[in-house]
């Protein structure tokens, strides 16, 4: 299966997601939110929201900052730039569609690249994480929010079962911290900071990617 292909399906289902997502996921995710916001505006003004879907981390930046947000799907986006008119969110410059794997923006420009549960969607995840890199400023930061899978125990046990349940609404039991981990060892001046717990722990995670100043 290629890519495109991927990327083709995956259009789709944003566009039947996005009239109802926000009903289903403006709570349950919000301490995510909260904190995927609130790490990337500790790095600087210059903000690069990959996967911004309908806009729900967008109220969480601080009203100094500069974000740009990128999403696949223009239905999501659709949802996105009517939060920012209703809720006049004058810290959003940009929404753009734009494949993750291909971001058509200069280099060293955003002090930080916030990633706000998406990343076990990206057909190519080191390939995006790469362009990240590539438009992340020495020094900032990509910030992951995201369902992690176990390493081990009882835990992955339970979640490897439910797997073909978990894989139905956009989440992944295989994605694991390890696997960012070992993306940041092969790849110059990027090292894992921080991994932390966010509601529903410990299932979701919020870690810290940094590049080196």
């Amino acid at each position: 299966m290629s890519v495109q292909y991927d990327l083709a399906g995956q259009k789709k289902a944003y566009e039947s997601w996005a009239p109802f997502y926000d009903k289903v996921y403006v709570k349950f995710l919000a301490d995510g939110q909260r904190k995927a916001a609130a790490a990337a505006a500790a790095c600087g003004p210059d903000i690069l929201e990959v996967g911004v879907g309908t806009g729900l981390v967008l109220r969480y930046y601080p009203p100094h900052a500069r974000v740009v947000g990128v999403d696949l799907s223009t239905h999501m986006l659709a949802k996105a730039r009517e939060k920012v008119v209703s809720e006049g969110l004058r810290q959003v410059r940009g929404l753009v569609c734009m494949d993750a794997c291909n971001l058509g923006l200069p280099d060293a420009s955003f002090d930080a690249v916030t990633v706000p549960f998406v990343i076990t969607l990206v057909p190519d995840p080191e390939g995006a994480l790469d362009e990240m890199r590539r438009v992340l400023r020495p020094g900032g930061e990509i910030i992951v929010a995201s369902k992690m899978g176990a390493e081990g125990g009882l835990r992955m046990k339970l979640e490897t079962a439910l797997a073909p349940l978990v894989k139905k609404v956009g989440w992944s039991t295989d994605f694991k911290v390890s696997r960012l981990r070992a993306w940041a060892a092969t790849t110059p001046d990027m090292a894992v900071v921080d991994v932390q717990p966010i509601f529903p722990a410990p299932f979701f995670q919020l870690i810290r990617i940094k590049r080196a100043g």
